[in-house]
This record gives structure tokens, C-alpha cells and sequence, in this order.
């Protein structure tokens, strides 16, 4: 039987880190450990005393229990608290999860999630409000691998701040309700519903949706708005919740009806005035163009059998992952070559001329999550790599970090053949640096190797052994970069921060045509 995954759910902070974090300590302590906290509603309060709170936690005197995810303002006024977040963290296990999107975890849990308010009509665009093109794009995430109406199987859990129309207390509607919300709960189907910005805590009894043409089993939803931290009522303001993800049941566990059910809140509703743009054809997934061919006549992207086969993660929505390829901001000057599964692109701030990245084409979290077909074409441009730099009188390491951070990325570190000896002893340095324990293993040759769930850290060393610790509480993000810009290896502690080694568009495009033409004859995807 499935380990039950454990999360908790908070309505709106407002600003009352310590109260809301103390408490979900005691609760962690008590009936955990539970994987994440998710917080809806205004986690932020327009009162920006209140939230001088966070300092504590920012500068690390105080620490989050649990990796925390926020969902977006609510209003202007709060705003400023989102900017110059680096890949949505905020500080320290606090991460917020961006305006839409679809995040699974690594235990399989599917959480659909959309910020803000429904923008009103005749309004101007605020960075607060959402539209039918958010809707759409989550609902799409949600649904782009079901291939037939028996296929899909709602997803775990929905996070919004307002309530959806046509759910109501007492015959009232809550006053930011709405129906573009109403529309993505028919379609998406959430097992699980959470919502903030009503003060009060309500559940309402469960409601059943009917099979439609996204799938032919009765899915039901529990609807549950939670109230404020620390109101004055002592109403629930957070949620426990122990479930198995949606994937892993069973279809009997699926449709089983409870004891009280009500008719679908959405049933009534007339949704004509709701038009989807349509689904985006494979020809405009990805950011080059799909139409060109390559020397076999084949379509880029053609052969790859997630088409056919079901992956093992639901994909991300994709238009706001950096590194999918279907990303409108994808930078796709650093993409040095590109095969079925994988490509290679030079790494935002890199710390020489050949520090370079390997990404999964579609949305996969980590390796661990790799398909048999995936695993085989990674270990293809490992081996072509390792060729590469060889004849350079190189070696090179590859490390993932499967820790804040949403898209798997490798990272591939190239260094002088003279320093090999050197690397096991700089990881050994910054470890005991940074009070880190690692397991050392043989060389990595399956996804069985790595931790099926959770956080981990993984290197692939020059000598063929493995380095790898899923002591992620308080991890450094820059871990491998310390590791590799140490004094024993680079001696540039000055390029540990990517930011600092940012480099002009001319200078990155230099070093892509510089190593694409040096690395044409090991490279099988032109082949």
C-alpha cells in the first residue's frame, strides 16, 4: 500500500509569520513530519510593520520549520514583497510558487495553484489579477498528457485566494468570487480546493462532478476555505491533510461516494461566455521551429515516446519555466545542440568558457523521475562529453541539485586533467565548510541509485564515483559552484554567485558557437 503523503494547507498570514510558523511547528512535531506547507490567501499584510516579522527568518535567527510555498498578491500594496525574488524564493524553505501553474512534488502530489483576483471588466492589467489566459494555461498543464476520457484523473489539490462562484455560506457569495475560477474547478477536477480571504473557516459538504468529455469518471471535490492566523474567533486556519496522490489510487477509491454529497455548485452556471483559445498543437510547443527537419527528415521532437507513453510526472505549465523549451523567455542563444529528450546550453553565469548545463526538453523535476528512454539519451551526451573534454585534457563532473528548483538541470564542470585528484577533497572541505554529510556511492547508472522521493544533492565525479546527500535542510544553493570555485580548484571565489558572472548576449553567444564547433564531432544528435 501507498505511504500517505502528508501536507499542510494555512489561510491568510497577513503578516503573522511568527504566530502561523510557531504553530505549524508544534503540528510537525506532533503528527508529522509533513512534506510541505502551502498558504493561500494574503500571506503578506498591507500593514508593513506587521511584516517586518520576516526579518528573522530572512537573515536566518529564526528558521521555517518546513519548505513553505505562497501564492501571489492579492493587491498592490503588497507588491513590492514579491520583487527580486531569485527563482521564487524569498528566503530560506519560503518560496513563492509564481501567478499560475501546475507543481507536482516528488512523491507525485499535483498541486494546481493561481494567484490573485479575477480581473474585473473595464479594469486595467494589475499584476494582481488573473484572466482567461491564466485559466487556461493551468488548465492545459493539468490536462496535456490525458490521451482518452478514462485517462484523467483530476489532480490533488487546488490553491486560489478567492472562493469560485456559485459556492456560498449561508446563500452568500463571498465578495472576491469568480467564475472564471468556477470554469477551471469543472474542468480540472481537484480532489482538494483551498481557499483564503473570507475570515472565516468553511466546508461545506463535498460535491460530485458529473463525467464530461475530460473523463468519464465522477470525480469529487471537498471545497475548503480556511480562516485568518491568529482571528480573534479561533476559527481553523490551518489544515492537516494525509493523502495518496490522485495517480496512485485506485479508480474505485476514485469515484467511492461519501456519505453526504451535494449537486455540483458549477451545475447551473451558463460558462458560453468562457472560450478556450484550444489546445497548442505539438508544432507550436517548443521556441524553434518544429517544422524545420533535420538530415533524416525528421521533425525535431519527432521519436520521442512521451507522445505515446505516459510520463511519470504531470508537466509544469510550461510558459513560465525558464528552461522548458516551449518558454517564451527561454534564451535560446545558449542552447548548443538539442536531441529527443535532453538539450546542452552554456549556464547563465558561467564560471569558465565551457561550464555548461544538460536540461530535459519537457518538464521533469530531477533525474530520479527519468523514463528508461529518457535515462539512455542523458547517458549518451554524458559519454559524448566526457570524449569532448578528454581530447581537451579535461575532466568533467556533473551535478544535480534537486532542491529549489522546479526543471531538472545538470550542471557540467570542466576543469584541467592535473586537478582531478583535487576534486574529492574540495567536496570533502566544503562539506565539513557547511556541516554536510555525503554518501559516497559507485558510478551512477540508474534512476534506482537516486532517492525516489525528496530533496537530494548528486555528483558524478572524474575517478567514476558518486557523491550524493538528501541533507537539504538549510542547503547551500550555491553548493557546487563553492565546490568548484574553491581555492584547491578555480581560485574564484568571486564567480560563487551566477549574478556576478553574468555576461553580455554577444560574449554568451561567442562561447556557444566557440563550443559547438569544437564539440561537433561527438555530438550524435546531428548525426
Amino acid at each position: 500500500m501507498d505511504q500517505k503523503i502528508k501536507v499542510l494547507v494555512c489561510g491568510d498570514v497577513r503578516g503573522r509569520f511568527k504566530q502561523m510558523f510557531q504553530r505549524v511547528e508544534n503540528i510537525n512535531k506532533k503528527a508529522g513530519p509533513f512534506e510541505i506547507l502551502l498558504c493561500v490567501g494574503d500571506f503578506f499584510s498591507e500593514d508593513e510593520k506587521q511584516n517586518e516579522e520576516l526579518i528573522a527568518y530572512k537573515n536566518g535567527h529564526k528558521h521555517i520549520p518546513i519548505p513553505t510555498y505562497i501564492l501571489g498578491p492579492n493587491n498592490k500594496n503588497v507588491l513590492k514583497y514579491y520583487e527580486n525574488t531569485e527563482d521564487g524564493e524569498i528566503c530560506s524553505n519560503l518560496t513563492y510558487l509564481g501567478k499560475r501553474g501546475l507543481y507536482t512534488l516528488s512523491s507525485g502530489v499535483k498541486i494546481a495553484y493561481l494567484s490573485g483576483l479575477e480581473k474585473p471588466t473595464g479594469a486595467s492589467d494589475e499584476e494582481f489579477y488573473f484572466n482567461m489566459d491564466d485559466i487556461e494555461a493551468v488548465r492545459n498543464a493539468c490536462l496535456v498528457n490525458k490521451s482518452s476520457a478514462s485517462d484523467y484523473r483530476g489532480v490533488d489539490l487546488l490553491l486560489s485566494s478567492p472562493w469560485p462562484f456559485g459556492i456560498t455560506n449561508d446563500g452568500q457569495e463571498n465578495t472576491n468570487s469568480s467564475k472564471l475560477l468556477s470554469f477551471l474547478c469543472r474542468d480540472i477536477k481537484p480532489r482538494y480546493h483551498f481557499c483564503g480571504m473570507s475570515k472565516k473557516y468553511f466546508e461545506p459538504a463535498p460535491y460530485r462532478l458529473p463525467s464530461d468529455q475530460i473523463t468519464q469518471l465522477e470525480l469529487c471535490t471537498r471545497f475548503i476555505s480556511l480562516a485568518d492566523v491568529g482571528n480573534a474567533e479561533k476559527e481553523k486556519y490551518v489544515y492537516a491533510l494525509s493523502l495518496t496522490p490522485v495517480e496512485k489510487m485506485r479508480v474505485m477509491e476514485l469515484i467511492q461516494k461519501t456519505t453526504i454529497e451535494v449537486k455540483s455548485p458549477f451545475a447551473d452556471i451558463n460558462f458560453n461566455d468562457i472560450k478556450l483559445k484550444g489546445e497548442a498543437t505539438e508544432s507550436k510547443q517548443y521556441f524553434f521551429d518544429m517544422d524545420s527537419k533535420n538530415d533524416k527528415g525528421k521533425r525535431f521532437g519527432q521519436g520521442n515516446d512521451r507522445q505515446n507513453k505516459k510520463p511519470k510526472v504531470q508537466q509544469w505549465d510550461q510558459e513560465i519555466c525558464w528552461f522548458c523549451l516551449s518558454c517564451p523567455n527561454v534564451e535560446k542563444h545558449l542552447i548548443i545542440t538539442i536531441g529527443t529528450h535532453f538539450y546542452l546550453a552554456l549556464a547563465k553565469g558561467p564560471i569558465n568558457d565551457y561550464h555548461i548545463i544538460i536540461c530535459t526538453i519537457n518538464h521533469i523535476p530531477c533525474a530520479a523521475q527519468l523514463t528508461e528512454d529518457d535515462w539512455k539519451e542523458l547517458q549518451r551526451f554524458k559519454k559524448a562529453l566526457k570524449k569532448f573534454f578528454k581530447a581537451e585534457n579535461q575532466v568533467v563532473c556533473f551535478t544535480e541539485r534537486n532542491y529549489k528548483t522546479s526543471h531538472l538541470q545538470i550542471n557540467v564542470f570542466a576543469l584541467d586533467e592535473g586537478l582531478a585528484w583535487k576534486i574529492p577533497h574540495a567536496f570533502e572541505d566544503k562539506s565539513e565548510e557547511f556541516n554536510l554529510e555525503f554518501e559516497t556511492m559507485p558510478e551512477l547508472k540508474d534512476t534506482q541509485m537516486l532517492p525516489e522521493k525528496g530533496p537530494y544533492f548528486v555528483a558524478e565525479l572524474p575517478n567514476d564515483s558518486t557523491l550524493i546527500t538528501r541533507q537539504m535542510k538549510h542547503f547551500p544553493i550555491h553548493f557546487a559552484r563553492d565546490v568548484f570555485c574553491s581555492e584547491n580548484l578555480l581560485n574564484c571565489d568571486e564567480k560563487v554567485d551566477w549574478r556576478a558572472c553574468k555576461l553580455d548576449m554577444e560574449t554568451e553567444k561567442s562561447l556557444v558557437k566557440n563550443f559547438r564547433e569544437k564539440f561537433a564531432k561527438y555530438d550524435f544528435t546531428s548525426s
